[in-house]
């Protein structure tokens, strides 16, 4: 199914590819922000002032139900916890031994959501160890996981927001290892979304969609949305030929109703070298706790 480009040059606000969603439909978005570099640094589209702007319009109108973002720093944290509102909460960490620098974090809606346990974790042979490597990679690379649930329904799910390493291959081998062990242990389903750094028909995108443990959400959609293009365009034209390298990976059994890339442009400009992902998912038909209240 050929799926066109979007590209909304000649528009200063940004269109919902998904926007809100009612229960027991989820809207779930990923996306690599994009560290905040200095002023001097090329290629002037990269300018967190420029770029701020833009992904307030694009978070604005999509609204989604959960967000996971990778490769932000505090002060951007901050940025986007305004650009949401008050009734966005959420989890994050720095990667650093002491928990600061570039961050990994989940946002969610509270209106629909309730958080029920966090778990922040490394990928290395040390996975509770703040900062540990092992796998090759020079940088740390974390996992945040929160455990979340409906308060609509009452399902309870478990979401894990991650950035593999962007140059050893080896480092994106064992994490996927790690990261398929870890979830083939929790209960109830499981959302696994982030920048890869390695496309879709790499081998740990064989290793964690596998059918049994994890599915990729764009490939189980009953409608794709947006764009067959890839996710990191580094500000340029959206290439149906780019690399995938950002997914939201779920757990079999979820009616994944519509998935696709957001190749968003607000006058013409991107708000991240990377696309955002959207996937609308639902586990069941919309069943409230017995007694009303929400409980551990």
């Amino acid at each position: 199914m050929h799926v066109p480009v979007m590209s909304f040059d000649a528009d200063t606000t940004a269109r919902p590819l998904v926007g809100p969603v009612e229960a027991p439909q989820l809207h779930l978005m990923t996306l690599n922000v994009r560290r905040r570099m200095p002023e001097w640094w090329p290629p002037p589209a990269d300018r967190w002032r420029l770029r701020k702007p833009l992904l307030h319009r694009l978070l604005t109108a999509e609204r989604p139900t959960v967000l996971g973002l990778q490769e932000v720093m505090p002060g951007q944290s901050e940025d986007i916890r305004g650009m949401l509102g008050p009734e966005y909460a959420h989890v994050g960490s720095g990667r650093s031994a002491a928990r600061g620098g570039e961050r990994c974090e989940v946002h969610y809606d509270t209106r629909r959501l309730r958080l029920v346990t966090t778990d922040i974790w490394w990928l290395s042979a040390r996975p509770a160890e703040p900062g540990s490597r092992s796998f090759g990679n020079l940088l740390p690379r974390m996992v945040v996981q929160v455990r979340l649930q409906d308060l609509r329904t009452g399902v309870r799910f478990n979401v894990m927001t991650v950035q593999l390493d962007h140059l050893s291959r080896r480092s994106r081998a064992l994490s996927a290892r790690l990261l398929h062990r870890r979830v083939s242990g929790l209960d109830g389903p499981t959302v696994v979304m982030g920048d890869f750094n390695t496309g879709a028909n790499s081998g740990p995108h064989r290793q964690l969609a596998d059918g049994v443990v994890l599915e990729d959400a764009l490939e189980l959609a009953t409608h794709r949305v947006g764009s067959t293009c890839g996710t990191y365009t580094r500000y340029r034209a959206p290439r149906r030929t780019g690399r995938r390298l950002d997914w939201i990976l779920i757990t079999p059994g979820a009616s994944v109703v519509a998935a696709g890339v957001n190749p968003t442009r607000i006058a013409g400009r991107a708000p991240s070298d990377h696309e955002p992902v959207h996937a609308v998912v639902a586990w069941g038909p919309s069943v409230p706790p017995a007694d009303g209240k929400n409980r551990e």
